[in-house]
């Protein structure tokens, strides 16, 4: 099985992609993945109460790493993500080989957003509970590139599964790019495949806070989480796919659609 993934990945290899390897002296290798991504807070689409709010305001822990993230942004050019896309391609890690375990895995953070089908709202904890997914976060024309290298052999081979499902989340934090998005929605719309525009989102979700415990430490590039049934982050990329990572991706995907198979009871 493993050999015919390999070479289903090989014969769909685009032009554009270079060796993980540095081509200069003066370019430092990619480091791994060296921690997992998510949250620690089991994710939920219920609205905090104020009491909650209170007790997160006088939380100093969580006070101290809003206040560590906001030196950190006004430390940061305005043009600084830009600028690291020219240094492998703005990836900052590599994608794991193997699945991050379980019981290290974080959880993925609730995301509300619009879908592309029929404009409802849509949250991903309701989307990926009880399914193995794979979610791509989108916010430029480079991150749509980046997303389609690792995903279009693990769709044509998963597609048809009944757990697998393929989510996009098209996110605008920006107010003036979302009211473009909106302004070209029928466009969009007519560029996403008719089956997979129920699991695309247009979400404004303000991820600040959220970004550093995704690794989402660029907003020009494209990254990529999958996510088991408990939804936990089992595995992550970011920018365009490397071989192996693609390789990876569609081995660690199909452990998980297999492990849920056996552990699903038949029906009674």
């Amino acid at each position: 099985m493993q050999c015919s993934v390999t070479r289903f990945c090989k014969s769909s290899r685009t032009a554009y992609r270079v060796s993980p390897r540095c081509t200069s002296d003066d370019t430092p290798a990619i480091p791994p993945l060296r921690r997992p991504l998510g949250v620690l807070e089991v994710p939920t689409t219920k609205t905090k109460t104020l009491s909650e709010r209170s007790a997160d305001f006088l939380n100093q822990e969580k006070q101290l790493e809003k206040r560590r993230h906001l030196v950190k942004e006004a430390s940061t050019g305005y043009f600084y993500d830009l600028h690291m896309t020219r240094v492998h391609g703005g990836k900052t890690w590599m994608a794991p080989k193997v699945l991050i375990r379980e019981d290290k895995a974080l959880y993925f953070p609730n995301i509300a957003g619009y879908r592309l089908d029929n404009g409802t709202k849509g949250t991903t904890t309701q989307m990926c509970a009880g399914k193995v997914s794979v979610i791509a976060m989108l916010s430029t024309r480079m991150s749509e590139i980046h997303a389609t290298s690792y995903t279009k052999s693990l769709n044509d081979l998963y597609k048809r599964h009944p757990v697998y499902q393929y989510i996009q989340i098209n996110l605008q934090e920006n107010i003036l790019k979302s009211i473009l998005v909106k302004i070209f929605l029928s466009s969009l719309r007519s560029k996403v495949p008719r089956y997979q525009r129920e699991r695309y989102l247009v979400s404004r979700q303000n991820m600040e806070y959220m970004r550093e415990p995704l690794g989402m430490t660029n907003s020009r590039i494209g990254y990529l989480y999958l996510v088991d049934e408990n939804l936990k982050v089992r595995w992550a990329a970011c920018a365009d796919a490397k071989e192996e990572e693609e390789e990876a991706l569609i081995r660690c995907t199909g452990v998980l659609l297999e492990r849920h198979t056996t552990q699903t009871p038949p029906p009674s």
